[in-house]
């Protein structure tokens, strides 16, 4: 991971504190690049650093063995990685890999343990935020059991492209292979099956999104039904592209 200084910063988690208090927690912080491909920690292991995505976004992939993972949420501008600390747990109960490269804030483990202790509105909106990624959890269990394949990649490509900010993003059949739990033989199927919609192109580890709306149609419920969590938990409007509405 490379540093970098941003200019104004961009989390909506950390954007909900008032003036002051986000004042003192950013002085704390540590801006820094997110690389695609980065693991920024392995399930079961102590964690070290949270992070706030700014520009960036996290997948959280289960691994059961060494050739089962699926991606069971997704860290973008709006939370953090390492929220677990907040219930009292310093041990990651995920595999976390940067899915999209971007800005971040980091802070360690033991800045932000004192800073949880001091500051009752950030204890506060964590507690939101813990609510969101247990339903989020939740629901990725249903949908994968639930849904078909290639209702579930159109959710997670417009997952991705909220957090990315953009309709054209990069996502490696491994990337996709993780986030709908099959082979990438099925992901091949599904994507081609979008593409020949006219929804999306698929080339060398890039997507484009050529039809958002129609893309959210085929989706499964489970996109509009996970934004309208997160609004009715913390009150903000997720963003979508200026182009997509």
């Amino acid at each position: 991971m490379t540093v970098w200084k941003p200019t104004v910063p961009a989390n909506r988690l950390l954007a909900s504190l008032s003036s002051r208090s986000r004042r003192e927690f950013l002085a704390s912080c540590e801006p820094v690049e997110l690389d695609f491909a980065a693991v920024l920690c392995n399930s079961g292991e102590r964690i070290r650093h949270v992070y706030f995505p700014t520009g960036g976004f996290i997948s959280l992939v289960t691994v059961l063995d060494a050739t089962a993972k699926l991606e069971v949420g997704i860290i973008g501008d709006e939370g953090m990685l390492g929220v677990s600390l907040a219930l009292g747990m310093d041990i990651s109960p995920q595999y976390a890999i940067v899915q999209g490269a971007g800005g971040a804030l980091r802070m360690s483990t033991t800045v932000f343990n004192r800073q949880l202790q001091r500051s009752a509105p950030l204890r506060h909106d964590l507690g939101r935020y813990v609510y969101v990624l247990m339903n989020q959890l939740a629901q990725t269990a249903a949908c994968t059991h639930y849904h078909l394949l290639e209702a579930r990649l159109a959710r997670w490509l417009l997952m991705s492209r909220d957090r990315a900010h953009s309709d054209e993003f990069r996502l490696t059949h491994q990337f996709l292979a993780y986030m709908l739990g099959v082979r990438r033989a099925g992901v091949t199927t599904a994507a081609s099956a979008l593409q020949a919609r006219g929804l999306i192109s698929y080339s060398r580890g890039f997507v484009v999104i050529h039809d958002g709306r129609g893309l959210e149609r085929a989706s499964c419920r489970c996109y509009r039904q996970g934004n309208d969590m997160y609004e009715l938990a913390l009150g903000k409007q997720r963003r979508t592209p200026a182009h997509a509405e």
